[in-house]
């Protein structure tokens, strides 16, 4: 028994080495045909690595020649299957561009997108390639409505404008939390302006109002009055807009105190100018 176990991995282990011996001799001193059947032979047996190393030699010399298509595509594929997400949606671009009417044309716009969307880094870094994801994602919805791959277009573009708006509003939350209130209150109005629809908004209202609280209660004497009379209109706009918000009790309770502050300050204006 032991015997017969030696034998089947030597054989075994024969086979894998004469395969790899014949890859290499390929991929290094093979005709053109060679490499590109070869490639064709590992990207069906997933042997992606191998595939594109293969790939790659033959891009040149095949550039005109219809198998290009299938080349091109099948390059895009191994790389976006090896997780090379940047390559990946670069040879998917390039298929579209290069192939309009190819059967495969609608799968490369879907993936080209998806390579993009995985590319995509974390909120806090620069979001080139969610804006890229965006665009492609919404070309693709817009020329494949009836695709079977919508509904993962649309939980993906999603997704990804969800990031770019959590972005900007971290970004002016920043601005609060270092008691940069000026800049915190613009940055929100900009986040408002922007994102009509946006989950975070009634956060971002609060937070917009706690800036211009902030700014007004700690004003020099001479801006005080006008800068608390913007924040009390900021507070009757979350009024407004959000009636049953569960901060609702806190912001009026904030308003109180504004209302109270420019009393006193008008008081100590009135005073101050008659001396």
């Amino acid at each position: 028994m032991q015997k017969m176990k030696k034998l089947a991995f030597l054989f075994m282990l024969t086979v894998l080495l004469g395969s790899c011996g014949e890859y290499h001799k390929v991929l290094n001193k093979g005709k053109n045909t060679e490499k590109y059947q070869m490639a064709v032979d590992m990207y069906e047996k997933k042997d992606y690595k191998k595939a594109i190393a293969l790939f790659e030699k033959i891009m040149g010399p095949y550039a005109n020649k219809p198998q290009m298509e299938r080349i091109q595509y099948m390059i895009s594929d191994c790389y976006f299957q090896t997780e090379n997400y940047t390559m990946a949606s670069y040879y998917f671009s390039k298929f579209i561009t290069n192939y309009p009417e190819s059967t495969k044309v609608q799968d490369a716009a879907y993936f080209s997108a998806r390579s993009y969307y995985l590319a995509a880094p974390k909120y806090s870094r620069d979001q080139e390639d969610t804006y890229k994801a965006l665009t492609a994602y919404q070309n693709f919805i817009d020329k494949y409505p009836q695709s079977e791959l919508i509904e993962e277009a649309n939980k993906d573009y999603a997704e990804l404008n969800r990031k770019l708006q959590f972005k900007d509003f971290e970004v002016a939350r920043q601005y609060y939390h270092t008691e940069r209130y000026k800049a915190a209150i613009q940055a929100f109005d900009t986040f408002n302006e922007d994102h009509l629809g946006s989950e975070f908004k009634e956060e971002s209202y609060y937070y917009s109002f706690k800036s211009a609280y902030e700014l007004g209660m700690k004003s020099i004497l001479s801006k005080k009055e006008e800068r608390i009379s913007e924040a009390l209109l900021s507070h009757r706009k979350f009024q407004k807009t959000f009636p049953e918000s569960e901060k609702l009790k806190e912001v009026d309770q904030l308003g109180l105190k504004l209302q109270e502050e420019l009393i006193k300050t008008k008081e100590l204006l009135a005073t101050v100018s008659q001396k």
